[in-house]
């Protein structure tokens, strides 16, 4: 195979990460409706988090409400912050810092039992809580112009309940690979579901500007209308479940190769990796020449299309595979090949990590809306963590948290907050707040 002159991708310039604003000034406020006879809590700035989540509905009966909603949230997020993977760790946690969360926390009955953890956050609304995180997410993302945002779905694979015929829930979410930030998930009962369960989680969503990646199991026409709809572009993996359009696309670059890839409108680039006795090497092609093809025209702004040639060579021994792609992106190959790269962020980044460092796939937690809301709990913690620029893994991060109420608390001695006081003369109020430097 003779290739065309090596258009490889420029160096990449030093990236200095855009980071939220500070993610975030947040988890101010808890007492918004607070009615005990405590003095009123009066803060010197504005609320941030909990202003969006004191939107909560309190599903509880109100006989039963001995523990204050946000108060639960405020303890749940820092526990999971600080290593707590369930309802028994948050307890602990909770009560391990009893004197701590006392300062800026009414607490009236004391920390509240991990059954009382369990059972709150079974009866809150998945549909409520999710549109709170996403409304505070679109409140502490910047706009980043060509932003890749990859979705994705991930099996929580031990959600399921045999006993109640009840099996694994399946999450989708996205994820914005340059601000390293989880923008969403929506549950799907299966996998299968995923084709409907993205729609919905990308009309809840700011995705203007960017560069929308899902594979092939959501690359669908309606899918694809949706996106441009949405002020976006998308580049879609393309698989035999869409035959006739794929057969035409492989058709096409088979052709081309035979040709030697000659052409005007044929853009072609590679990048070369090499780590852990692994040399990789990925060839990318992209051309707008599909105005012959028949079966483009019902995919809305359908520009390009793609093919990645992916040659691993591991122990002497190389692999090599070929995946095609259709794109409303212009005929720009190193935008396609950004594009390309930045989707298996989501797996590295965030499912490999909520494995490893959250233990998520361990996670027995099965009651009600309870998975759900813990996987929005992993994800509001993952925010900050990724978003604090300590030089630690998220593992060692969440340990630090656990050892050091000085980590979590924001002082001029502390470079890594993640909790502020805003002093009222009465009552320390708090906020999450990021604002950390290197070591």
């Amino acid at each position: 195979m003779v290739l065309p002159p090596n258009q490889s991708l420029p160096p990449a310039p030093e990236k200095k990460l855009n980071r939220v604003k500070p993610i975030v000034e947040a988890l101010d406020k808890v007492y918004e409706e607070l009615s005990l006879t405590s003095p009123p809590v009066v803060l010197k700035e504005k609320t941030v988090m909990l202003e969006f989540f004191s939107k909560l509905e309190d599903p509880r009966i109100d006989r039963r409400k001995r523990h204050i909603l946000s108060e639960i949230i405020v303890i749940a997020i820092l526990a999971v912050i600080s290593g707590s993977d369930d309802w028994v760790g948050i307890e602990e946690f909770g009560k391990d810092r009893y004197h701590w969360f006392k300062q800026f926390l009414l607490l009236p009955n004391g920390v509240p039992s991990h059954d009382t953890f369990g059972r709150v956050f079974s009866l809150i609304s998945p549909t409520a809580f999710e549109a709170c995180f996403i409304e505070w997410i679109n409140w502490v993302r910047s706009k980043i112009p060509g932003e890749v945002v990859a979705i994705d779905g991930k099996t929580l694979r031990r959600s399921h309940d045999l006993k109640n015929g009840k099996s694994a829930i399946h999450m989708v979410s996205a994820w914005a690979s340059d601000q390293a930030l989880v923008l969403g998930q929506l549950k799907t009962d299966q996998k299968s579901n995923e084709i409907t369960a993205i729609p919905q989680l990308i009309e809840l969503l700011d995705l203007s500007g960017c560069i929308v990646t899902i594979d092939a199991m959501g690359c669908q026409k309606d899918i694809a209308r949706l996106i441009v709809n949405k002020n976006a572009d998308y580049v879609f993996t393309l698989k035999e479940n869409h035959e006739k359009l794929f057969h035409e696309v492989e058709t096409f670059f088979l052709k081309a190769e035979a040709n030697n890839f000659q052409g005007s409108s044929m853009n072609y680039c590679q990048t070369e990796t090499k780590n852990h006795g692994r040399l990789e090497i990925r060839r990318y092609w992209i051309t707008d020449q599909i105005s012959e093809f028949e079966n483009t025209h019902p995919w809305k702004n359908l520009k390009s299309i793609g093919m990645v040639e992916s040659q691993r060579t591991v122990k002497g021994e190389t692999s090599i595979e070929r995946r095609f792609f259709i794109s409303s992106l212009e005929n720009n190959v190193q935008l396609f090949a950004k594009a390309v790269r930045l989707h298996w962020g989501i797996e590295n980044t965030v499912h490999w990590v909520l494995d490893i460092g959250f233990r998520e796939d361990e996670s027995r937690i099965r009651t009600g809306h309870a998975p759900e809301n813990m996987a929005v709990l992993r994800h509001i913690a993952l925010n900050l963590l990724r978003n604090d620029e300590t030089r630690l893994g998220i593992k060692n991060k969440r340990l630090r948290a656990a050892r050091s109420t000085e980590y979590l608390t924001h002082s001029p001695a502390n470079s890594y907050p993640y909790i502020t006081y805003a002093e009222d003369g009465l009552r320390p109020a708090y906020r999450v707040s990021l604002s950390s430097k290197n070591d």
